[in-house]
């Protein structure tokens, strides 16, 4: 029995108690978590903004050790450190062979099939395949990257979804350049690492968006050369800090339709809109039915940074070393498992930064 943040219901905190992990079977593993961040999306989850098999075991950004492996399992083994991908690629469907592994069609497959038991035998189920609010999870194989030397492993956790997300989002499906203008929507840690990963693009402006003032000191530390309220003054600024035209690239971090509006209004013409936040499915954008053609602009998705793990993972791990990002800069508060309910708090009022559960 392990040790775990446990979410029966949606719209219940999660509460503290024992679940039986299932031995690993073929292709999957144990581990040992290290440190486990708390994603906006785990809050989504719980509220119920997204769906999810309950009762469960949220988090999914996270790294640990290998305690044990399972069957056909040849490329780890036990002590190994890894990196926790929630997005793990079969290798074999339409969209991992067409270089599109963060769309892999079984890449969700293992949310829905229980990970461990409660007491009574209540099957539970692993958050979005993860279930890193825990002791220790069982996973598949593949749902996780060796953890490059010389990396913290607490530290490491938000290279796994933060990291990759926010400068997969800006390097892979952006494709920020140098001395394009950008606008970051969303200051949490996703944005921060878009702003960082737009600033070592040489990309400038970069300006950050945000309601709360008190994120302004973390995204400049970060390389944003202006931070700008949320509202119609933001706006306007936005559009005196790129001559009227608005930015080439505006990526949104926070999943509204209102902030996805925005983000749309404040990009140039024949510029990019990228969105990384993920909204209610009620929650409908609006937009003039014209200007998508006129305006020449595009408007893109973005799941997971359209990240490829196996290759960014260590140029992320790179920039570690170099000090070129600092993960350490993404997290405010440093909490245990019991904790959690207050973290949800935080991410609920879109305060403070990341929240990092260190076991």
């Amino acid at each position: 029995m392990v040790y775990a943040a446990l979410t029966e219901t949606v719209g219940q905190p999660p509460r503290l108690t024992e679940i039986d992990l299932v031995e690993p079977g073929p292709g999957q593993i144990r581990i040992r978590l290290t440190a486990t961040g708390v994603c906006h999306t785990d809050f989504s989850l719980s509220a119920g903004t997204v769906p999810h098999l309950m009762p469960a075991v949220l988090g999914h950004e996270a790294a640990g050790v290998v305690t044990a492996v399972g069957a056909n399992v040849t490329d780890r083994d036990a002590g190994d450190p890894v990196l926790l991908i929630w997005a793990p690629a079969c290798g074999t469907c339409r969209y991992c062979t067409y270089r599109q592994p963060y769309l892999c069609r079984r890449s969700a497959a293992a949310a829905s099939v229980p990970h461990a038991a409660l007491r009574d035998g209540t099957p539970v189920y692993p958050g979005m395949g993860i279930g890193a609010f825990a002791e220790e999870t069982v996973v598949p194989a593949r749902a996780t990257v060796p953890l490059p030397a010389g990396i913290p492993p607490a530290e490491a956790a938000v290279l796994g979804c933060a990291a990759l997300t926010g400068f997969g989002a800006v390097r892979r499906t952006a494709g920020v350049a140098a001395g394009d203008s950008v606008v970051v929507i969303g200051a949490g840690a996703v944005g921060l690492c878009a702003v960082r990963a737009a600033a070592l693009a040489g990309a400038g402006p970069v300006i950050v968006v945000d309601a709360n003032q008190d994120k302004s000191e973390r995204a400049l530390a970060q390389g944003a050369t202006h931070f700008l309220p949320a509202g119609p003054a933001g706006a306007r600024d936005v559009l005196r800090l790129t001559s009227g035209l608005g930015a080439d690239h505006v990526v949104e971090c926070v999943g509204s339709a209102r902030t996805i509006r925005l983000a749309w209004d404040l990009t140039r013409r024949g510029g990019v809109t990228t969105i990384v936040g993920i909204g209610a499915s009620a929650d409908l954008v609006r937009l003039p039915a014209q200007a998508l053609a006129t305006s020449g602009r595009t408007l893109r998705g973005c799941v997971y940074g359209s990240s490829r793990p196996a290759e960014d993972v260590p140029e992320l791990a790179a920039l570690v070393r170099d000090g070129q990002f600092r993960p350490a800069d993404l997290i405010t508060h440093t909490i245990g498992l019991a904790d959690l309910p207050a973290a949800f708090a935080r991410l609920d009022s879109r305060s403070g930064g990341r929240s990092l559960i260190v076991f």
